[in-house]
Formats: structure tokens, C-alpha cells, sequence
């Protein structure tokens, strides 16, 4: 009998519970491209894995995405950060796109910070500027949810975690995140489009997770990194490298805003 996508998510949780000694955790993060060098600052690594060795997790298939998850420990707070995550555009469908934050639930967490490297649409985003998410256009045409699960997404990422990182970045930038499903890049006149709709950022990650975690009863926090600036802005050309080079430019940085964000985060009310 076919497994369904909780059950699977239940026993890599308890796989995950197993190999970390971790009853529970605080918080987990998906750290995307150019994010991951952050995980090094959140605390000290207790346990890194190979997701892969998890039921239901595959092997990285995008380069910057190492496929590891760590548990870290920060005093008497435990942190999973899943060092990289299956995108859409992989084929393998939605339920791979959202295990990795289904397990982190499973696993006990009510907090889940997602993060992105971003195109910016906006022109007060320079690149290199990390952005809060206040919202999201899922361009994906797809959900992780099936059947009658209606869940309200009117606030998707939460105002509270919002506040929280306000307090320790107040010059943080917000925005709106586009998700379009990729693997390539958006056109001119999709950024066209994008920004009439109200996106100020577009990615091809982020949003189905985001959707899981609230169906799962998580608090969600969104983060991008403007890594480029989006296709026909100012004379834009996009490739995955740049993307790269410009998480590793800005890793130091904005690793310790978000290290200093998650030290501020309190439990789930």
C-alpha cells in the first residue's frame, strides 16, 4: 500500500529523531542558494546527515544545494537546517518539494524559516540585500495539498516572526515573492507581468513549502537574497553562477542577521 505524504514525513521524522537524539526542535531552516554558508553561524552542529538517508529524501540535484541536514544546538534551543531542498523543476513532484518541512514538523517544529536567493523587481533592491517576504504569488500553477484541505494562507508568513526580524534589522526590506516553476529564468515580459501583479521578487522555490507549513499548523518566516536583478532591468542577464557568487559575496552578512533573527525567535503560541 502507497505511503501517504504525512506517513512518509512521520517516519523520516522519526528516523531523522534516531540518528540527531533530539526529541524535538525549536526551529527549522531550508537554507536556499546562498544561504547555506549562514547554517555555520546559527550554533554548534551536533549531527549532519545526508538527507538521502532519510525515507522520502533525495539526493541534491541543483548545484549549491549540498542535500545535508544538521541539527544544530544553541543553548537549550535545537535547530534542523536542511542544507539545500528539491525544487519544483526536478520532476519528482510536490510531495518531494515539501518533505523536507513536513518531517521538520513531524519532528516537532512550530517554526520554519524558509529562505531563497531571489531575481529583485523591485528597484529599491539592490543586489546582495537580503528581503523579508510578506506575501507570495504562487505562479507554479501547483499545490502541495490535495483533496478538501482548505487552509488560510491570508497570513502566510507570519506577522509576529515579521516583527521579530524587524527588531533586529529594522532597515530590513519587505517584499512580495513571485514563484515561477522553472528551470529557466523568467522573460522580459514575464517581469513585466510580475511586477504589474505586485511581485517585487521572483524565485522558484519557497511557496509550496510555505503552503505545507501552514497546512501542517507551522509558523512560517520568508527571507530572499537579491542575488540579480530580474530579466530586461537595467540590461540583466541571469545565470545560476552569478546566483552562486552572490550568496558567497553576502554569506558573512546576512548569516549573522539571520542567525541574529532566529536567536530572537520565541516558542509558537
Amino acid at each position: 500500500m502507497t505511503r501517504t505524504p504525512q506517513a512518509a514525513a512521520e517516519e523520516a521524522a522519526a528516523e531523522l529523531r534516531s540518528h540527531t537524539g533530539a526529541d524535538a526542535y525549536d526551529v527549522a531552516l531550508v537554507m536556499g542558494s546562498g544561504w547555506a554558508p549562514a547554517a555555520d553561524l546559527l550554533g554548534e552542529c551536533e549531527h549532519e546527515l545526508p538527507a538521502a538517508e532519510l525515507p522520502g529524501f533525495r539526493p541534491p540535484g541543483v548545484e549549491g544545494h549540498s542535500g545535508t541536514i544538521r541539527s544544530i544546538s544553541d543553548g537549550d534551543r535545537h535547530m534542523l537546517a536542511f542544507l539545500g531542498r528539491t525544487h519544483l523543476y526536478e520532476g519528482h513532484g510536490t510531495d518531494a518539494v515539501v518533505h523536507g518541512v513536513r518531517t521538520a514538523v513531524a519532528a516537532g517544529t512550530r517554526t520554519v524559516v524558509l529562505t531563497n536567493a531571489a531575481g529583485g523587481i523591485s528597484p529599491d533592491y539592490a543586489v546582495g540585500s537580503p528581503v523579508l517576504i510578506t506575501d507570495h504569488l504562487n505562479m507554479t500553477s501547483r499545490s502541495p495539498l490535495s483533496g478538501a484541505t482548505f487552509v488560510d494562507l491570508s497570513e502566510t508568513y507570519s506577522s509576529e516572526l515579521r516583527e521579530t526580524a524587524r527588531s533586529v534589522a529594522p532597515d530590513l526590506a519587505e517584499g512580495v515573492y513571485a514563484a515561477m516553476p522553472g528551470p529557466h529564468f523568467e522573460t522580459p515580459a514575464e517581469i513585466r507581468m510580475l511586477r504589474a501583479m505586485g511581485a517585487d521578487l521572483v524565485g522558484m522555490s519557497t511557496v509550496l513549502e510555505a503552503i505545507a507549513a501552514r497546512a501542517a499548523g507551522a509558523r512560517v518566516l520568508g527571507l530572499s537574497l537579491v542575488t540579480n536583478i530580474a530579466a530586461g532591468l537595467e540590461g540583466a542577464n541571469l545565470d545560476h553562477e552569478e546566483v552562486l557568487a552572490t550568496g558567497r559575496d553576502s554569506a558573512d552578512r546576512v548569516g549573522r542577521m539571520l542567525a541574529d533573527i532566529v536567536a530572537e525567535i520565541g516558542p509558537a503560541r
